[in-house]
């Protein structure tokens, strides 16, 4: 007997998704914007209360549409007020979001993956394996269920947990889409950025359809240390990512790349390594944030000592680059930077997603607010 199909997903639509579906049901595209308004700027999934949609309108939905979320089932707090939410997803699997406070504005780091393919070194969550893409509902429902919690939507959203966003690309370009909208979180431009290992093709592709700040996964600044730690490379070596990354930056000259380097013991914050930094970057707008490696068991590496990390620091400023010492934040309930580790069940498509990462066939949605 063949499994009945769900019902679509509110959650995976965006404004334009959400209007096209309205008028399909027989009633008006603005039906469609106070839909989409009630969802995410007001928090509201009972369709009884929302009382500016046609009764008509409201059971064409019950009948025909569902609203899915993440379910939160574990809230960890941090003595610094970083809190980390445990997300089970529809079909069991777990991802990891994390909420940062910080002197009047807030930071929500969320997964776009169930675990992640690209198996950097130094990094918890590769190390769970991989199973599958986020759907634009499982994304969105982070920064909804952030709102909730809170009280108000979040001042900045990283692109920045479990997975890599430019290898789930149609839904992460959506679900951030819905983060920009005035009609949903109204986040400006420059306050979402997306986090990438470095897949070069969809760099390209994202300032063609998207425009949010940029951040990419360094972590060393020559070819063959980058390819033992951050495996990606081996496919996009750095004489393809900078160019990629400088052409990204060629529509809006405010804007820098922001480049993550994990400071790891003996391995990369030699005064040798941040000399070959400061020649890669050379000609690039660019802010570096150094963050100190945050340990997990079984990782084999050490953070580099501050004294060292102050040297190495105050070599890359001498020569004129924007640097700053990331703060650890949340590391005792393993909510930091390489710790997120979520559940998966299914390792089984690494090797499938590894292989798959290519532009996706045919046009994105795009990442404009309208």
């Amino acid at each position: 007997m063949a499994t009945p199909a769900l019902k679509p997903n509110l959650l995976d639509l965006d404004l334009a998704a959400c209007e096209a579906l309205v008028t399909a049901l027989g009633f008006k595209a603005f039906h469609g914007r106070n839909l989409f308004k009630w969802i995410h700027k007001h928090g509201i999934l009972d369709y009884a209360c929302m009382t500016d949609c046609p009764k008509g309108l409201r059971t064409a939905l019950q009948e025909t549409v569902t609203l899915r979320l993440p379910r939160i089932i574990h809230t960890q707090p941090s003595a610094d007020g970083t809190i980390k939410w445990v997300m089970e997803l529809e079909d069991g699997q777990r991802v990891e979001t994390v909420y940062i406070p910080e002197d009047g504005r807030s930071t929500l780091c969320v997964s776009s993956q169930v675990g992640c393919a690209l198996n950097c070194a130094f990094c918890a969550t590769a190390r769970q394996g991989f199973n599958r893409n986020l759907q634009v509902g499982e994304i969105i429902g982070q920064v909804w269920h952030a709102a909730r919690q809170r009280g108000a939507a979040p001042s900045n959203v990283v692109m920045m947990g479990m997975g890599e966003p430019l290898a789930n690309f149609e839904a992460v370009v959506t679900a951030m889409a819905i983060m920009q909208d005035d009609l949903a979180y109204n986040l400006s431009k420059y306050r979402v950025t997306l986090s990438t290992s470095g897949i070069v093709p969809n760099i390209y592709r994202l300032r063609e359809v998207c425009d949010v700040s940029l951040a990419v996964s360094l972590h060393a600044p020559n070819n063959p240390l980058r390819d033992q730690l951050v495996p990606i490379n081996r496919k996009y070596p750095l004489e393809e990512l900078l160019p990629a990354c400088r052409a990204y930056l060629a529509a809006d000259q405010r804007r820098k790349i922001t480049w993550e380097y994990v400071m790891l013991d003996g391995i990369n914050d030699s005064i040798q390594h941040a000399k070959q930094l400061i020649r890669l970057l050379e000609g690039t707008p660019s802010k570096l944030n150094l963050i100190p490696f945050n340990s997990f068991p079984g990782s084999g590496f050490a953070t580099t000592p501050p004294e060292r990390l102050a040297t190495f620091r105050e070599r890359l400023m001498r020569s004129g680059l924007l640097v700053f010492t990331r703060k650890t934040r949340g590391d005792e309930i393993a909510a930091a930077c390489g710790q997120l580790v979520g559940r998966v069940d299914d390792r089984t498509q690494r090797g499938v997603a590894i292989a798959g990462i290519r532009p996706p066939a045919g046009p994105a949605t795009r990442c404009h607010a309208p």
